[in-house]
């Protein structure tokens, strides 16, 4: 070689097992010239490496691999390795607790939104209520008010009906005393025209002929003489026995008392309580009755409790609170309370018989509280240019015929004689009825207590054939209904 660019030639013969390709691909060996193989048989490689001129410091080492100190896995580097694992680790259970105690609290956070939610309703219904509180008691207040107002109105008018009914009293307590003394001189004029007429006559009149008296259909366990009278304590004296039992009849129309409210049907009027039964009103009470020619309508206790209902009563007695010794005036229009003792008025039950065909009911009790009854097939009045007369049908019953001799006769009161006796059957029975001469009935005479009576004449409450002509009953009513 000349002046060339190599000044040392070294020349290293290496004999490998195949791994040469890591050799030629080194950066040192780029330039690597092969030399010719010197024996193709041989299948060894032979380089001739040219070398820079340097200055070598050390041995050329070669070798099949080659490491470094930086890619050795030491002791240190795995325990390192444990000590990050477990450190991740415990990081992971962390986690996991603190994901754990996160979804506890969005469940919780739902819960509260829902339990919200409900609250919030619940305040909203509460107001709701509150608000509807709040009109109620405000409408409350507007009712209440106007009921004081009533209240105060309906004061002062019962005070102006006090201050009306003590006026009232004063003038009927002086009626009273008037009554009383006509009473005594109407007595005192009797016992002179006696006297006078035994006179003339030598014999004392006896009055109408008594009726038969009934010894077995008395109750014995009563008392066999009692003349007591029931006293009415709202009125300003006490009944008196015989001819003077109670005032004398009123001179003007006594129109029917207005009851308690009880029992009262505001509906109607009917035409009878039969009319009101098939209405719909099957409780016994008071109801408005008018009868098809009637002008104006009255009161009447209509009763549904018995024999399929649809009865009206006409007359009740039960307690003596009224007194039946009464004109022919009272006896028409009626008296009395309805839901007591009373009496409907002749022209009422004369316009009730003129609607269709009726029959009535006598409804008896004693004082043993045993209940009697008389039946009649029909039953009705003529009118009052006739007296009212009197038409009964046939009997059926379990108190006897008493009544069927009354068939066929005018209404006597005190102030118009129209029986068949010489005098007056109601001066000596003390009511208005249906007298012959004088009969065997007087259902409005005088309520005496305890059955059988003493008097001069036979005024009480008797059928002749239950009891006699001096027991006079308990309880007595009159019933009409329409033939079925």
């Amino acid at each position: 070689m000349g002046s060339g660019s190599w000044s040392v030639f070294i020349l290293v013969g290496l004999s490998f097992c195949g791994n040469s390709q890591a050799l030629t691909k080194s950066p040192i060996l780029s330039r690597i010239r092969r030399a010719p193989e010197a024996n193709e048989e041989s299948k060894k490689c032979s380089y001739t490496f040219l070398v820079p001129e340097q200055k070598i410091t050390g041995p050329i080492c070669a070798a099949r691999g080659y490491s470094t100190d930086k890619d050795r896995v030491t002791r240190l580097d795995v325990a390192g390795v444990r000590d990050v694992l477990s450190k991740q680790r415990r990081e992971t259970e962390t986690l996991k607790l603190v994901v754990d105690v996160d979804g506890n609290l969005v469940n919780e956070m739902k819960l509260l939104r829902k339990e919200s939610r409900n609250m919030n309703s619940r305040v909203t219904q509460l107001y709701m209520q509150l608000l509807h509180e709040i009109i109620r008691k405000r409408d409350n207040s507007l009712e209440l008010a106007q009921l004081e107002t009533r209240i105060l109105n309906a004061t002062s008018e019962s005070l102006r009906l006090a201050s009306r009914y003590k006026e009232l009293e004063s003038k009927y307590a002086a009626l009273s005393a008037v009554v009383n003394n006509q009473s005594v001189l109407i007595g005192a004029l009797e016992e002179q025209c006696m006297q006078v007429y035994s006179r003339r006559h030598d014999q004392t009149p006896l009055g109408p002929p008594r009726v038969q008296v009934v010894p077995e259909n008395i109750p014995v366990s009563v008392p066999r003489f009692t003349n007591e009278i029931q006293r009415d304590n709202n009125r300003g004296f006490a009944r008196e026995r015989g001819s003077r039992s109670g005032p004398p009849p009123t001179g003007g129309t006594l129109e029917v008392q207005k009851p308690p409210p009880r029992n009262f049907s505001a509906e109607g009027p009917f035409r009878d309580c039969l009319d009101a039964q098939e209405a719909g009103h099957s409780t016994s009470g008071m109801y408005l009755i008018r009868p098809d020619e009637a002008e104006r309508p009255v009161q009447a206790w209509c009763e549904q409790d018995i024999d399929n209902g649809g009865w009206t009563v006409i007359q009740s007695r039960r307690d003596g609170s009224i007194n039946f010794f009464r004109n022919w005036d009272s006896y028409k229009s009626g008296f009395g309370n309805i839901d007591g003792e009373y009496w409907l008025g002749l022209e009422g039950i004369y316009k009730l018989g003129r609607q269709g065909d009726y029959k009535l009911l006598v409804e008896l009790e004693d004082w043993m509280d045993k209940k009697v009854y008389a039946q009649y097939s029909s039953f009705h009045l003529e009118p009052e240019s006739e007296g009212y007369r009197l038409r009964l049908g046939t009997y059926q019953g379990n108190a006897g015929d008493s009544m069927s001799s009354d068939n066929g006769k005018q209404f006597t009161t005190l102030d118009r004689d129209k029986d068949a006796y010489s005098g007056n059957c109601a001066h000596f029975h003390k009511g208005g009825w249906w007298y012959n001469a004088c009969g065997q009935a007087n259902l409005n005479g005088v309520w005496y207590t305890g059955g059988v009576y003493r008097s001069k004449f036979q005024d009480g409450i008797f059928w002749a054939d239950y009891g006699g002509g001096f027991y006079s009953m308990k309880a007595v009513r009159m019933l009409i209904r329409p033939i079925d």
